[in-house]
């Protein structure tokens, strides 16, 4: 099993367009890292819009919408989405930032 955060979201994938994304890392992530691992393996998104909870690497070089393509048509279906700007975004980037593992304080 894989834990794919935002990535790999069920048919989907993350948003490129803010956090200093950016789609042609992003394909190149998911194809060298997710999509290479044996077809059977269960990958779990961070969340999903329509309720799913698992899939397959299998499942989804198949039927991903934005991923099963190449790179070129990924990254023109990603700079053409025209989703709207996130209301907490400017709050939860820099909340984001701060959390999880930082290097240790210097000694001085």
């Amino acid at each position: 099993m894989a834990f794919t955060g935002d990535a790999l979201i069920i048919r989907a994938c993350g948003r490129t367009d803010f956090q200093g994304g950016s789609s042609d890392q992003l394909y190149q992530s998911v194809h060298s890292q997710i999509f290479t691992l044996p077809k059977d393996t269960l990958l779990y998104p961070a969340h999903d819009y329509k309720g799913f909870t698992v899939t397959t690497v299998e499942e989804e070089v198949t039927y991903n919408a934005r991923l099963s393509k190449n790179k070129e048509t990924f990254k023109t279906i990603m700079e053409n989405l025209n989703l709207s700007y996130p209301k907490m975004i400017d709050v939860a980037v820099p909340a984001n930032m701060v959390c999880g593992f930082q290097d240790p304080p210097s000694k001085v």
